[in-house]
């Protein structure tokens, strides 16, 4: 039951997972300071809100978020990716209530913010006052996300990031290490490695030696794997860039050691579309990679983001990425029409593409990966899988298998399975499939 002599904090987390890992550690902070955190803005003494600014959609969802806040509560403090420059103007601009504004990854700010407009020294009380050695966690407790580093050195046309979070900043190896352990002795089975390039980890420190439990170990991507995948866990990789040396991450998915699973952020598969948009990656030698990392990891899941009406895109450069769809084969495919974003170098490129083909390309790309995507899942008919359990309910278990990262992937379906918990491990056979699900017997 909540302290009635507590203050209290409501909070919005809005946009990716690597916003939610800034939201966990302000929360903890909080809750170490003293303040309760409440589900709803009326029970709120002052609300956060954890703001997105990728893209101008997601922008105006966090506009309206503030201003639903004021209207509820009326004390308002804003923080993330909208909380620098421009943004930051039209926040208060637009809804000049707000407390404070501050930028991403700004945790000291947010709290001195909080303790600033909501003064607050309460008694110590070691049996309510209880924050777990993994800190607050607004994931399921039997997966988390693990963010390595931040920040980016690319400057992708389309991309703001490195302007709201600056450059690549890795966390030391012993810090992240530390970090997962406490994460898996608190019940975790999935760690879900996250940045804004995950190959990237390390090059800003040269890959300078860090310590973890007494070990000695290297500031880079490999290290790091082949240290997580000492838990006997699940590991998934997120964002990450097609660069040489992943290839030396495929054995440990064919040992079992890690997931064999990559997201990787492909975008086009136009030579000069990526040229356009400054990716650091051609498209051929993408697909060359693609067939070495499937000949050393045969099972490996690979998944992938593009864009659709980036300007300057023709009828020919369609066409090639559409070819490229075809000899890549992904098994998991997000795609996104192009929309600009206030900043982005892209808006001063000639040749924008129309609202209406954007959608007709959309279309087009989403119906050939469809077909794909439910053509590689018809193949896991008849085999034996394992599945992570998210929820249970009355017609059985819903979970994911090792090619299914959370909330943007597919789902397995075990249906009248009631007797299980979410966090369990359980196998089965695969009886049926759509474009995107499986259901195990």
């Amino acid at each position: 039951m909540t302290d009635a002599s507590k203050k209290s904090i409501g909070f919005i987390s809005l946009g990716c997972p690597k916003a939610l890992v800034d939201s966990e550690r302000i929360l903890t902070q909080l809750k170490i300071d003293g303040y309760d955190i409440v589900p709803t803005f009326e029970g709120a003494d002052v609300v956060v809100v954890n703001t997105c600014g990728f893209i101008d959609s997601a922008k105006q969802e966090s506009l309206d978020t503030i201003g639903e806040a004021i209207s509820s509560n009326g004390r308002v403090i804003v923080t993330g990716c909208m909380g620098k420059g421009s943004d930051a103007q039209s926040i208060m601009q637009q809804h000049p209530k707000v407390l404070s504004v501050t930028g991403p990854a700004a945790y000291e700010e947010v709290v001195s913010a909080v303790h600033t407009f909501l003064p607050h020294t309460p008694a110590h009380d070691p049996f309510a006052d209880l924050v777990p050695p993994q800190g607050i966690k607004l994931t399921p407790r039997h997966y988390a996300y693990l963010k390595i580093s931040e920040g980016c050195n690319h400057r992708c046309s389309f991309c703001i990031i490195p302007d709201m979070r600056g450059d690549l900043v890795s966390r030391p190896i012993g810090d992240v290490m530390e970090e997962a352990e406490r994460l898996v002795r608190a019940g975790v089975r999935e760690l879900l490695v996250i940045s804004q390039d995950t190959s990237a980890y390390g090059v800003d420190t040269k890959y300078r030696t860090g310590f973890w439990n007494g070990r000695p170990l290297k500031t880079c991507m490999q290290t790091l794997c082949e240290a997580l995948g000492e838990f006997g866990i699940w590991v998934r990789l997120h964002y990450v860039y097609p660069y040489p040396h992943v290839d030396k991450i495929i054995p440990l998915m064919a040992e079992g050691k890690i997931l064999p699973y990559l997201d990787v952020p492909f975008q086009h598969g136009s030579p000069a579309i990526l040229k356009r948009m400054k990716r650091p990656a051609a498209a051929e030698k993408s697909l060359e990679r693609i067939k070495v990392w499937r000949d050393i990891c045969p099972d490996i899941t690979l998944r992938s983001t593009f864009i659709v009406g980036f300007p300057g895109e023709t009828e020919d450069d369609f066409d090639v990425l559409l070819d490229f769809i075809r000899e890549a084969q992904l098994d998991r495919v997000g795609c996104f029409q192009y929309s600009p974003v206030k900043g982005a170098r892209a808006n001063d490129l000639p040749n924008h593409v129309s609202d209406d083909l954007k959608q007709e390309r959309w279309e087009r790309f989403m119906t050939l990966q469809q077909a794909i995507s439910a053509a590689k899942l018809q193949t896991k008919i008849g085999k034996t899988i394992e599945t992570l359990i998210d929820e249970v309910n009355a017609d059985g278990a819903i979970g994911r298998s090792s090619a299914d990262a959370p909330e943007i992937d597919g789902r397995v379906f075990l249906e009248g399975a009631t007797g299980l918990n979410p966090g369990d491990f359980v196998e089965g056979e695969v009886t049926a499939a759509d474009d995107y699900d499986l259901w195990v017997g």
